[in-house]
């Protein structure tokens, strides 16, 4: 069994910085793949930012340039950075993995989901 578990969420003005931190715990053989969506009301999930096991990385347009995913792949955990954040940004963050149990098997796992809400 595997859990994954956000952290960092919450009210800040624009032009403030939130860090966001997603750490997995359970039967784990390796994770190749953590990243980030976000959904706000009304609108369609997308992705935000993921980075594989190697390091590779990639971002929504919207927010390249002001946010940073980065992992630490020793503690099973991936930070969002973000920085700049404008009003837009907000909603709710989760967190998605791809991961390989102890018993070899690879499952896509969800966070339980952080808000992320930009506003004066």
């Amino acid at each position: 069994q595997v859990q994954l578990v956000e952290s960092g969420g919450g009210l800040v003005q624009p032009g403030g910085s939130l860090r966001l931190s997603c750490a997995a715990s359970g039967s784990i053989f390796s994770i190749n793949a953590m990243g980030w969506y976000r959904q706000a009301p009304g609108k369609q999930r997308e992705l935000v930012a993921v980075i594989t096991s190697g390091g590779s990385t990639n971002y929504a347009d919207s927010v390249k340039g002001r946010f940073t995913i980065a992992r630490d792949n020793a503690k099973n955990t991936v930070l969002l950075q973000m920085n700049s954040l404008k009003p837009e940004d907000t909603a709710v963050y989760l967190c998605n993995a791809y991961i390989k149990t102890n018993n070899l098997r690879t499952y896509s796992y969800w966070g339980q989901g952080t808000q992320v809400t930009v506003s004066s």
